[in-house]
């Protein structure tokens, strides 16, 4: 059973978290070694766990408590949390942090993202193979001994501290009377995103699927894919809504739409925010993973801000900013990043700031993003192959003549229109994204593209 164990957790650690199915991917026995490995590992006096609503968590989260205490390290219990929830206790108890969590995935689904105090990331490149490598140590036996005396176990309710940081980003005076509808899939929230809102009188919420269920009745808390926001953007339609939000299942990445049920792409958002941003921080850098619209670095250098492309995952991303000293940061996946909040990503803190851009726009939503929205998009097309490598070395020499990095996978710039070509870190699939001035070329060009790829 161990060497089993030992294999399967290889297979499920990823380049940002670990994500698998359970019990047949993650299970007890692979907890409680990822428990006794994150605590040899960030070799501090506590560690802080949370978990989300999916009926696996309970189960998880015990069994890794019970590998930190055997280190003799304490736990601090933080219950049901949103992810950004769990940051904010790594920052705020200057604690390692561990998040159990399957973001989007569906119910079968659980996993954990890491971080140490501060909320500093814990992925590929800074430690999460190390913790993978000891765990499995543990499961084949050859783990430490347990320490002379175990830890405490001891619990912590953050909501309402948390609700409090999260407006702390705005004045709240300057919001206007608004409508909002948060469709919340079933997800974690259910439980942040009220707490954050009866804070802001000014502002009407209706929430949709509320109720925290880990088997998601209604639909998958995956916004990225657009049959997922469908339900939101009638509501917002019917109901008058000035503005809808639509979080995933950790609530810590919110996709908006607006008034006439329009969803905005991550870029669109990343763009009003860093305006915004920049406003208050003038001359600041902005980060953007390079699979933005160029409309993002086209607004910063507008409003007076640096900005820098990174490679796509929110490890990469936090640690740019901490080598940039950037103020904020975005990705097209929809999550948003704070220097004031420990670097680390939040829903509740974006959707907070777009209620503080449309207050002081003193428009309609689908009027505020209309010069933030300049060229066509292709979203992103995967398409499986049997070597990813192979397929970007050709199509790389296909266009020699066009300035080109390897920054994440390759991306080439012919000139009014781009492309990046990325390998899935999962999968054999290539990840296909291209921007052109309109969507007739955008097509275009997206049909060449993966006439190219499967012919390869």
């Amino acid at each position: 059973m161990s060497s089993t164990n030992s294999q399967v957790l290889a297979s499920i650690v990823k380049a940002y978290d670990v994500r698998g199915t359970v019990p047949d991917q993650l299970n007890t026995d692979i907890a409680h070694a990822l428990g006794v490995s994150f605590a040899r590992f960030c070799g501090a006096p506590r560690v802080v766990v949370a978990r989300d609503m999916r009926p696996s968590g309970p189960e998880l989260v015990d069994a890794f408590a019970r590998g930190v205490l055997e280190q003799g390290v304490d736990v601090v219990d933080l219950g049901l949390a949103s992810t950004d929830l769990m940051y904010y206790a790594a920052g705020t108890l200057d604690a390692p942090g561990a998040m159990f969590t399957a973001s989007h995935n569906p119910a079968q689904y659980n996993g954990v993202k890491f971080c140490l105090a501060g909320a500093k990331p814990v992925g590929e490149d800074t430690g999460l193979f190390a913790v993978r490598d000891a765990a499995i140590e543990v499961l084949e036996g050859r783990g430490p001994a347990p320490a002379a005396s175990a830890g405490s176990m001891s619990t912590r309710n953050l909501l309402g501290a948390f609700a409090d940081h999260v407006v702390s980003f705005i004045d709240i005076s300057a919001i206007r009377s608004l409508r909002v509808v948060a469709d919340t899939a079933n997800g974690m929230g259910g439980l942040v995103v009220p707490a954050v809102f009866e804070r802001i009188p000014q502002v009407t919420l209706e929430v949709m699927y509320g109720e925290l269920d880990g088997t998601f009745p209604n639909h998958p808390a995956d916004p990225l894919q657009p049959a997922n926001q469908r339900d939101l953007q009638a509501r917002v339609v019917a109901g008058g809504f000035d503005v809808g939000l639509a979080f995933d299942g950790d609530a810590d990445r919110v996709f908006v739409v607006d008034e006439q049920g329009r969803g905005l792409s991550g870029s669109t958002t990343t763009a009003i925010l860093a305006a915004g941003v920049l406003r208050t921080n003038p001359g600041a850098t902005i980060l953007h993973n390079l699979i933005c619209s160029r409309a993002v670095s086209e607004v910063v250098r507008e409003h007076g801000g640096v900005p820098v492309r990174t490679k796509v995952g929110h490890s990469y991303i936090k640690q740019q900013m901490l080598e940039t000293d950037a103020v904020f940061g975005g990705e097209h996946s929809a999550h948003y990043y704070f220097l004031k909040n420990f670097r680390a990503d939040s829903g509740l803190i974006a959707s907070v700031l777009m209620l503080n851009e449309i207050s002081l726009a003193h428009t309609d939503l689908s009027v505020l993003r209309k010069p933030f929205e300049r060229y066509s998009s292709s979203g992103e097309i995967n398409t499986a192959v049997a070597d990813t490598q192979q397929v970007i070395e050709v199509v790389a020499a296909s266009f020699a003549e066009f300035p080109q990095d390897r920054l994440d996978g390759l991306t080439v710039d012919c000139g009014p229109w781009w492309f990046n070509l990325r390998p899935s870190n999962t999968e054999p699939l290539l990840r296909l994204n291209l921007e052109a001035p309109d969507r007739d070329s955008c097509d275009l060009h997206v049909a060449e593209l993966l006439a190219l790829i499967t012919s390869i």
